[in-house]
């Protein structure tokens, strides 16, 4: 089953970007894959989105540092390239960038992930935050090509709230 979010959201996939089949987000371990249509050498570039409940206190930057141990842990190497926190106290947030050398499908690949960490309010528990990590993967030679794609589409992700009848 695929990873579920702590709140439906609302988003629009990046025009042409090729949404990905629910089985493969399931071995992804994601709630949402899109890809780019034109690979770079083999590689496509990916958007993912996954969440969950992360433990109180739990500060965006620790939840960032966690992601970084679990890259390194499978690839060659992961070098923070840019780390900002955003957001407010009440809706705390986080962006990174992370330079990655990895083997892919047999093949080392320099790749460029960009990460935003979203807190967000349990509608059902509202002393209760979860967290949504959107991540953008791509080639470094195509990151740069495709970064704007990315920003579109997080400018259209929004909790999905029920109209009321």
């Amino acid at each position: 089953m695929p990873a579920t979010l702590p709140v439906p959201l609302e988003f629009r996939p990046p025009e042409d970007w090729l949404v990905a089949p629910a089985e493969e987000n399931e071995s992804l371990g994601v709630a949402f894959a899109a890809v780019h249509p034109r690979p770079d050498e083999g590689f496509a570039a990916n958007i993912t989105i996954d969440g969950g409940f992360p433990l109180d206190g739990v500060t965006p930057a620790q939840l960032a540092d966690a992601s970084v141990e679990q890259l390194r842990e499978g690839a060659g190497s992961v070098e923070v390239v840019d780390r900002r926190e955003v957001g407010s106290g009440d809706a705390p947030a986080l962006t990174q960038r992370l330079a990655i050398s990895a083997v892919v499908d047999g093949t080392l690949r320099d790749l460029v992930q960009s990460q935003v960490y979203l807190f967000v309010v349990d509608e059902r528990d509202p002393h209760r935050r979860g967290l949504v990590r959107i991540a953008l993967t791509a080639t470094a030679a195509q990151h740069d090509a495709v970064l704007g794609d990315f920003q579109e589409f997080l400018r259209t992700v929004r909790p999905d709230v029920p109209e009321e009848a």
